[in-house]
């Protein structure tokens, strides 16, 4: 299962070595000559970018880009801001705590 089932050379000797392909019965085929008509592969198209910026785009781009970076700094400085609120909120609630509790331990 994990033995390969093309034989890997040690040293390219430069020979082709065809695969040869057996069929049930255990003779072999020949393999069948093509007759069809091969053409040659279309040529590649123009070398043009392939993201064609024009100015509306990267206008668009742009302003697209800096709304993100808006929008997620808001929500970072609302999240610091919060942080912030509470940490204040809980230094005054413990100090109202201490203080409260000093005066009773004086009584």
């Amino acid at each position: 299962m994990f033995t390969p089932k093309i034989p890997v050379n040690a040293q390219p000797t430069g020979q082709i070595i065809p695969l040869t392909t057996t069929a049930v019965d255990g003779h072999a085929h020949a393999p069948a000559a093509c007759s069809c008509q091969h053409t040659a592969p279309a040529p590649a198209a123009t070398n043009r970018p392939t993201v064609q910026l024009t100015p509306g785009s990267l206008l668009l781009l742009v302003g697209g880009g800096t709304a993100v970076v808006l929008v997620v700094g808001a929500v970072l400085v609302s999240m610091l801001l919060a942080v912030a609120i509470t940490a204040g909120s809980l230094a005054i609630v413990a100090l109202v705590v201490r203080s409260t509790l000093n005066h009773e331990r004086k009584h």
